[in-house]
Formats: structure tokens, sequence, C-alpha cells
């Protein structure tokens, strides 16, 4: 075997997915291709999948990702040899993990996960598919899709140890490799069954739920002949509604541990995707009462009883009543999108009660990451109440992916340090990565940017600090004085002022998820998608809460009804945009924020009490908006010291505040221009960036706007 000595660098293409990359000629040195097992040596050995590096890698190098490195217990810069091994296929592989992950993931899509890898005993491995070159039949795009639903955004982060590679190491992962946990059920199992007696799992912002569960199968298994005395008889049937992530089977789990319970579980769109006889049989035995008093938990059950009826529907509502009058065996199920299921499992004789699980409030997060990182050596710079507030709409599961996310930067750069620790700048770059399940990766992405960025502007600032972050802030005060949080509001004024950099601020502290929509982008020519698109974008909002929705160009969303030649699509957009403002069901936690140029094209009915009630304009900067505008664009620009920005702000009347923004960077492009040297932009330059950047605020709308404003507060 030929072997080659390299230098390993740090990679962000391959992350986590055991692959590792080399220039071509050192391909043809080694004798092997593309997507070829290499050993690499360190401090420990492992392997990976070999692949191609970009053009312009120095032949000598080799890029690999920070579970590389912590495997090979080496750090960036450090010469290892690599040497090409023939493929063997793993005939057994045993993998040891956290015991939530252990509980969510069947050792089939364990197998998934981690198909085509090249494993080590004693490797550390991710969930994340090895999706460059994947195994021949295998859908990569629904393995993610099942690992996100089992475990939401903690999927991948998730990490984990190989304790057996069978009969050889290093061996590839292929789909007759029998794959499973330790000290667990293997590839293949359907249900895991939990002894009475196991460990009462730690549920830290569940009490009220884990208490109400807990009465009712106590009730139900325990106490019969009392509830026979008074007349009635158990209610063995639960729905338990919330997130994903969010602790649900965590929760079931729980109560079967205080109760001495067996726990059987399976994975409802395993038995979507049997043969519908097959998919029945296996129902049944889950249902069996054989070893009662049981709990039978059906996870994800919109998948296998959704609205819209289907062929097996019938013959699963049947064994779920069977079993559920049976006595013997409680049946609880979960989902995270209780409208997609179908009505008939909430009804009487079926599932009788119901529990949803609702997103953690600030001090329910803090409380999760106080558990969380019990065992994390915690730097003196870490505040775990900042971080809370910057984590809305996080669950239970997107707190641990936070934590051990920020672990993993916080080994990758303290590799040789006696003491490691994990320090506010981990979190915080670990929060640019984990995104909240809820959201389902509809999060606005926005550059860092708070309203100490945007310059002037005082009272519109204040009013949007007072609609967004005052009811987070102070919602003991609202309480105390007896009155809700307002429901929205509506920016307008002329284009480039502002208004969508005021939302971009909001959502640059952190302290609300964001969800942005364009007007245009919910209509559609289908029936019923547009309004569709309106309810879920609020499905969303709720989900997720706390949640600023803003609607840009809102007259294109909801103009004034009865006067479009669109077969009535914006007016039935606009009644189901009011309803979900202002309708039966609360908006909790949710706000909403307009923009629009044109306020007179709005529908008045959106502009009432209630709904988007407040009206805030945001006028054209006077001189001094001008000169704080600059100031604030050019904050990180060097500028001279013979630039006066108060000058320069008299100077460009009739500049919107996106003007004054393009001017900064024309002035510094001008600098560029004439020597990519430059350290400064000089007056000069401004000067001829004066000449290019021309005013675009148009005075007839100006004055319209203006008129518009005045109408509405006389």
């Amino acid at each position: 075997m030929l072997a080659l000595v390299t230098r390993l660098r740090p990679s962000p293409l391959d992350q986590r997915r055991g692959v590792v990359r080399l220039h071509p000629e050192a391909l043809r040195a080694l004798g092997i291709a593309p997507w070829d097992v290499v050993v690499l040596g360190g401090r420990r050995t492992t392997a990976a999948l070999v692949a191609v590096a970009p053009p312009g890698t120095e032949q000598h190098l080799l890029l690999c990702d920070e579970l590389v490195l912590a495997n090979l217990g080496v750090t960036e810069g450090t010469t290892v040899p690599v040497t090409a091994t023939p493929d063997r296929e793993a005939v057994r592989v045993t993998v040891v993990g956290d015991p939530h992950v252990v509980a969510a993931v069947t050792p089939e899509m364990l197998r998934v996960a981690l198909l085509g890898k090249a494993l080590t005993a004693g490797d550390q491995v991710s969930l994340l598919p090895q999706d460059l070159a994947p195994a021949p039949g295998v859908d990569v795009v629904e393995a993610r899709r099942s690992l996100a639903t089992r475990l939401g955004a903690a999927w991948t982060s998730v990490l984990l140890q190989i304790t057996e590679v069978a009969p050889q190491s290093p061996a590839l992962v292929t789909m007759g490799t029998v794959v499973g946990w330790q000290g667990g059920s293997t590839t293949g199992s359907s249900a895991t069954p939990l002894a009475a007696g196991t460990a009462t799992v730690e549920l830290p912002g569940l009490d009220t739920q884990l208490h109400a569960l807990t009465e009712w199968l106590d009730l139900g298994f325990h106490h019969r002949d009392l509830l026979a005395r008074l007349g009635t008889s158990p209610q063995l049937g639960v729905l338990v509604t919330g997130a994903a992530g969010s602790g649900k089977a965590a929760l079931v789990q729980a109560v079967a541990a205080r109760l001495g319970l067996a726990l059987r579980r399976v994975w409802a769109p395993s038995l979507a995707a049997t043969e519908p006889n097959a998919a029945v049989q296996q129902l049944r035995a889950l249902l069996d009462a054989k070893d009662s008093p049981a709990v039978a938990l059906l996870e994800d059950v919109e998948t296998l009883l959704p609205r819209e009826t289907t062929p097996l529907s019938a013959a699963v509502l049947a064994a779920v009543r069977e079993a559920v009058a049976g006595g013997r065996v409680a049946v609880v199920c979960t989902t995270g999108h209780p409208e997609s299921v179908t009505p008939e499992l909430r009804s009487p004789g079926t599932l009788d009660h119901e529990l949803a699980i609702p997103l953690p409030d600030r001090a329910q997060r803090l409380r999760l990451l106080q558990h969380a990182t019990k065992q994390v050596p915690l730097a003196a710079d870490v505040v775990l109440e900042e971080v809370a507030g910057r984590t809305p709409g996080f669950v239970a599961a997107d707190i641990l992916a936070l934590v051990r996310e920020a672990g993993m930067r916080a080994a990758a750069r303290q590799q040789d340090a006696p003491a490691p620790v994990v320090a506010a700048a981990d979190l915080a770059a670990s929060l640019e990565v984990v995104r909240p399940t809820a959201m389902g990766g509809a999060r606005l992405d926005v550059a860092t940017v708070t309203l100490e960025d945007v310059g002037d502007m005082v009272e519109v600032k204040q009013a949007v600090t007072e609609a967004v972050l005052w009811p987070l802030h102070y919602p003991d005060t609202f309480a105390r004085l007896g009155i809700d949080p307002p429901r929205g509001l509506l920016l307008y004024g002329p284009p480039g002022c502002g208004k969508t950099f005021l939302v971009k601020a909001i959502a640059g502290s952190g302290q609300v998820n964001v969800l942005s929509v364009k007007g245009a982008e919910v209509l559609s020519k289908w029936v019923g998608e547009s309004e569709r698109g309106v309810r879920e974008l609020f499905r969303r909002a709720r989900e997720a809460a706390p949640t600023l929705v803003f609607l840009d160009e809102v007259d294109a969303l909801a103009p004034v009804r009865g006067q479009s030649t669109d077969s009535g699509t914006t007016d039935r957009v606009v009644a189901a945009l009011l309803t979900e403002l202002d309708g039966v069901e609360d908006l909790r936690d949710v706000v909403v924020i307009g923009a629009t140029n044109r306020p007179e094209l709005v529908d008045p009915a959106l502009l009432r009490p209630g709904r988007l009630g407040r009206l805030v304009y945001v006028p054209p900067p006077d001189a001094e908006a001008r000169a704080a505008i600059l100031a604030a664009s050019a904050k990180d620009v060097p500028l001279d010291p013979a630039v006066d920005l108060a000058l320069l702000g008299q100077r460009t009347q009739g500049y919107s505040a996106a003007d004054c923004a393009h001017l900064v960077r024309e002035a510094a492009l001008a600098a560029m221009r004439e020597s990519m040297a430059a350290t400064s932009v000089t007056a000069a330059h401004v000067e001829t960036a004066l000449g290019v950047v021309r005013p675009s605020l148009v005075p007839q709308q100006v004055a319209a706007l203006e008129a518009f404003a005045y109408s509405r507060q006389a």
C-alpha cells in the first residue's frame, strides 16, 4: 500500500459527513479514485471517504472538517499519514448515543443515516447522511425529512459514538449491515419496549402536562373501582400535540416510567408506508394487551390518519377504539399538526383527552438551558438569561442542539486546552446555525443590525419598540393595567426611507422570530391556494411565537375590496387576512407589521383598531436625520476627518435613507477606483459620489403621503 504524508486544513465543504478531500495528484499517487476509503493516522486512527479537492488547493493539503480532526485527536496544520485501504463491508455496527436520540431514532433510520460512511470503532459520527455519493436506492431527502421530524433541528448536530465495527475496522456501512444501538434493538425494529421502573426523564417546563397525563393514566389503570362507583369508565385515549422536538414522546416515556407501565412505540409514517394489511397487523400487535398495563405510543399520527380518508383510516380507527374500550392498554398519539388529523380520532370513545405542549416562554427556555448545560463547563462570560432571550420559538430539542453545537465549536478551538470551556462566543455563533424547528426553515435571514444602527427616526423606532418589544419585556405591566398588547401597525412612507430596514433591526435583536412575506408571494391563480397561504403563514407564526409577521408591500396583498378584476382572489385573501388578525382564534404573542408606500390602496377594514390599527408615517429624512443616517451607514467606513457629515446632510436635500447609504458606498468605491491600497475615504471621494448618486424622492408622492398622514391625524 502506498502512503502519503499530508497536512490537515479544516474545510466547511463536507461538514460531519465523513468525507475528506485531496488534490487529484495525491489521489493518483495513492492509486485510488474518488469515494474510495482512506485511513488517517494521528493520535488515533480513523477512516473517511476521499473526494477531489476544489481547484487551487495545494497538493500537500488534506481538507477535512472538525469532526475528523476530533477523531484524529490533532489540530489544524498537523502532518498525518494517509493510506489507501480496500473497501470492506461492515457486517455489524453498534452505536451509542444520547438516550433521547436512542428513543427517537429507529435502527433502520440510523442505518440510512450511516449508509456509505467508512466507520472505525471509537469514532464519533453525525446523523447527516452521506449525500455527496449516496448509496443506490437510498432516498437521502426522505431520510433527512424523517430525522428532522423525529429530532427537530437537533438532528444536524447530534453526535454518536461507534463502539463496534465487525468483522474489522474500518468498514463501509451498506444495506446489508446490521446496525443497532448498544444494549438495544437492531435494524428492523418497529417498536421500543420500556420496562417498568425505568428512571424518570427530567422534563423542565412540562410540569403541568406531566401532572395531567399522570393523573389520567393513573386513574384509568389503578383506580377502576373508584371510577365504577362514580358511574364512569377509564378513558385511556390521549392525543398529545406540540411542535416537533417539544418533548411529546419524552413526556409519555416519563409518565410510563413513573407509573411502572410498559411502553410500546411505533412511528406512524413507517406504518403508512407499509402495505395496508401488514400495517394493520403491526398496529394490532402494538395495541395487544398481553403485557398490560401498557402504553402504546403512536408518533406523528397525522401521516396514518390524515384529514382526507385513506384505505387505512377505517381499520386504524377500529383498532384504536377496540384497544381503548378494552381498558388494558392506553393509546397515546402524538402530532405536530393537529389540524391535519382526521376529526374522528378525537371523537368520544377514541381519544377522549387532548394535551397540548405550547412553545416554552423565556422563563421555560432558561430552565431548559440550565438543564442542558448542567454538565457543561461554561465560561464566566456566559449569561444564560441573555441566551434565553435570544432563542424565541426554540423547543427542548432546539436547546439541546444549540448546546451541542456550542460544544463542538468550543472543542474545535480548544483541542489542547487542559480545561476547555464553552464561551459566550460559542453560543452566539451556534445561534447562527441552529434555528427554531417551529419556523420550518422560513426564518428571515438578515444582517446583524439593531435599532441603534437606524439613524434618527426616533418616533418611528419608539412606535415599533412599543408594539414588538414591550410585550416581551413588560408582560406583567400589560396584565397589571388590564390591556392587551398591540396587534399590529402599518408603516407607510416614500420608498427608501427605512421601513424594511426597521424590521431588519428588530430581527437583528434576536428577541423575536421574523416571518417575512411579499404581498405578491401569497397570491396564486389556483382557487383556495391564496387563502391557504395566509392560514399557513399565521399557523407558523403561532407555533413559533413570539413572532413578528412582516407584510411588505401590503397594498398588493390587501387592496380595497370590490375593485379587483381577478375573479375575487384578492377579496378572499383580504377576508382571510382580516379573520386571522382579529378572528375567533387568539393571535397570542404575534405582532403584524405592514409596509407600503400606497396606504390609500389598503383595504380600510385592515386599518381599524385590533388589526393594523396604528399607522406610523415614516417621513423623508430632514437634514439632521440625513446626517445621522450617513453616520450610521459610515460606521465601519474609514472617513477622513475632513468629511463633514452635518454639512453633507444639508447638501443632500431630496435624498432618502437608501440614497444616503448608497452615497457612502459610492464614495468608498470611488476611493477603491483611485487606489486599491486606499486606507480612507476623503472629501474628494464624497464629491465624486455626489455627482453619481441623485435624489430619488418624488416630490408629488411625498406630498400625497404627507396629506394622507395629515388626514389621519385630523
